[in-house]
């Protein structure tokens, strides 16, 4: 008999959606979203729409998985955790606990994904990474600025008068958000969309500015340059900031028509969206979260956040600046005593070169959870090569990736249908609890059951005592003080009862005199530019990968790569080509779209080494300006004649 059994994606997306799950005879049969959630309304995405054929592949990881002879082979739980163990006290014994390096990434929402970092902290502390591949760069900027990084009620754009959607793509990264997008074009609300690239997003807006790729800084300036000429900026604006006048110095370094050169628009583009940040209000700006992923990223969104305060936007009704929802803040994870307890930090950006060039003491054991570094990280060879190199990995994942392929122990874990936890959203303020719908693939176990085994094994078994439950109900204690617990989560989504409808509505902001810092200078805003290598590779998301999962299986034939005719004229259209950067190349098959930037190269994200098609393999492992991002879309490269 079918059973509908309600619970919650716990994928890296913005948008944590509610589903609900047909389940037969202990299988799930189908998924679909939860149409009484505000958020979800009843759809899901592509990739979570198809889930169902990754629940089910036949190369699930169902039991643990010891490296003997150099091959991966079956063994119980009792003789893998017993070889974990092992491992991990000689490297503490014989040198030192910064010998172990704890590597964890956004695979999963869960809250209760602290728990591995609490257990390596109390170990320890053990080496981790520092910086955030994805966000760090932006998450920074917005904490330089405001002190936190924040954002409105989803809902609360419906009271504006106008939208900025910069780098901003919904329609593959934030479909959720698309719903109330075309209520507001319905009615009349004026977008104006800012990307390199010529997404679906275009077809929502009335302007739709291509600036040069890593030209958003100079634009950001350029258009506050506008602001200060028009005399348009806010005249509360030098009460509620310091640094003005320096900022007004860094803007006045060109005048409009230079930024715009720079920035590869015409000059109207920057008076248009000047007036309408400051004339049109209130206007929200809605930050993609590719912005901080280039080398000035974090000098970009701080310049961002500086129109959204010299145009008034700043606590407004249908205002403000969004780049991120503090999907944690709500819960209660005091007990984890945070990064700066470690001995040593690996600059996540960087992981590759950083594992192979440290010492006093070399990293002896790696263990990794929620990611697939070899494949999502920059420079991936150099990764794949340095973990080859740590005499023991340890990695805990569903399914085998490349990353699984370097390691000497393999740990199966749960999928978003198996799991059990809670969780916010970094796309809306709303909490969900994701439930276990079916019962785990084979031997395959809950992330805490297996720490907990380990801790019992390291002399910590006290560490982490208590059920899943146990500690759903702990990370939760002050939301169900608010009636807002895990029982009321399980009834379905509740909206964090702590986060404010406008954020700064009383015109002070988090940081330590409640006063906007804005930023004074910066990075050269001419973007990088080479004649040896005349395309930018820019790796976007799509609809059919998350991250580096795939739901149906991948089409065979090499890597596909967008250009313009005019630049793939040489190889034909479906010709192939390689595509080669400093660090690397990549056969791959190439499309024209005549949409394309003539100085860009497009290619979906998330391919993997073992399917040849990993362009992070040509992308070279630097951070960003601030917040230890990575610079995936600053990477050169050229087109050139296959083998």
């Amino acid at each position: 008999m079918a059973d509908v059994r309600r619970s919650a994606c716990n994928r890296d997306c913005p948008d944590a959606c509610s589903l609900l799950v047909t389940v037969e005879d202990g299988r799930a049969t189908a998924l679909r979203g939860d149409p009484d959630d505000p958020v979800t309304q009843g759809f899901l995405c592509e990739r979570t729409g198809r889930f169902l054929t990754r629940q089910y592949a036949a190369d699930r990881l169902t039991t643990p998985l010891l490296r003997k002879g150099g091959e991966l082979q079956p063994v119980s739980w009792d003789e893998a955790m017993s070889v974990a163990a092992e491992q991990l006290l000689a490297a503490r014994a014989e040198s030192g606990p910064a010998s172990v390096l704890h590597y964890q990434s956004g695979g999963s929402l869960g809250v209760l994904m602290a728990l591995p970092g609490l257990l390596f902290e109390r170990f320890g502390p053990v080496t981790v990474k520092r910086g955030d591949i994805c966000s760090g760069a932006s998450e920074a900027a917005q904490q330089a600025d405001f002190g936190i990084s924040d954002s409105h009620d989803l809902f609360d754009l419906e009271h504006s008068r106008a939208l900025v959607l910069w780098g901003k793509n919904p329609h593959v990264g934030n479909v959720h958000l698309l719903p109330v997008l075309k209520r507001l074009r319905a009615a009349g609300v004026p977008f104006t969309g800012i990307d390199p690239v010529r997404t679906r997003l275009a077809s929502l807006c009335d302007r739709f500015v291509q600036p040069r790729p890593g030209a958003d800084y100079a634009l950001a300036l350029g258009t506050a340059r506008a602001l200060y000429d028009q005399g348009w900026v806010d005249q509360a604006a030098a009460a509620r900031c310091d640094g003005l006048e320096a900022h007004r110095a860094l803007c006045h370094g060109h005048d409009v028509p230079d930024w715009a050169e720079l920035a590869g628009v015409p000059a109207d583009e920057l008076l248009a969206l000047a007036r309408r940040l400051s004339q049109e209000g209130p206007c929200a700006i809605l930050l993609g979260w590719g912005l901080g992923r280039r080398r000035n990223g974090f000098a970009t969104v701080r310049a961002i956040d500086a129109l959204t305060v010299l145009s008034g936007n700043l606590g407004l009704p249908g205002g403000g600046v969004s780049f991120y929802f503090n999907r944690r803040g709500a819960f209660d994870l005091e007990f984890r005593g945070g990064r700066e307890l470690a001995p040593r930090s690996l600059s996540e950006a960087r992981l590759g070169a950083e594992i192979l060039e440290a010492r006093d003491p070399p990293i002896r054991v790696a263990w990794i959870n929620a990611a697939n570094p070899v494949s999502m990280l920059p420079d991936s060879l150099v990764v794949q090569r340095a973990l080859e190199q740590v005499p023991f990995v340890v990695v805990v994942d569903t399914h085998p990736t490349d990353t699984t392929d370097v390691a000497d122990l393999v740990l199966p874990t749960l999928t978003l249908l198996e799991d059990s936890d809670v969780m916010g959203a970094y796309g809306h303020h709303w909490l969900r609890s994701s439930e276990a719908v079916i019962e785990p693939a084979g031997e395959a176990r809950h992330e805490l059951h297996i720490l907990q085994d380990l801790a019992g094994r390291l002399g910590l078994g006290d560490v982490l005592a208590g059920s899943v439950e146990d500690w759903k109900a702990r990370v939760t204690q002050r939301l169900a003080a608010a009636g807002a617990g895990v029982s009321a989560m399980r009834a379905g989504p509740v909206r964090n009862p702590f986060a404010p409808q406008v954020l700064f509505e009383d015109g002070r902001v988090e940081t330590p005199n409640g006063r906007v810092q804005l930023s004074g200078d910066g990075p050269d805003a001419a973007p990088e530019t080479d004649a040896e290598w005349p395309l930018t590779l820019m790796a976007l998301s799509s609809r059919s990968m998350q991250s580096s999962q795939r739901s149906l299986p991948l089409e065979p034939g090499p890597a596909l790569a967008r250009v313009h005719p005019d630049v793939g004229a040489p190889f034909g259209d479906g010709g192939e080509a390689l595509l080669e950067s400093r660090s690397g190349r990549l056969p791959v098959r190439v499309l024209f779209d005549p949409l394309v930037r003539r100085d860009l190269v497009l290619m979906d994200k998330g391919g993997m080494l073992r399917d040849g098609c990993c362009t992070n393999a040509l992308i070279s492992a630097r951070e960003t300006d601030g917040g230890g991002g990575a610079a995936y879309y600053d990477e050169l490269v050229r087109l050139v004649p296959g083998p």
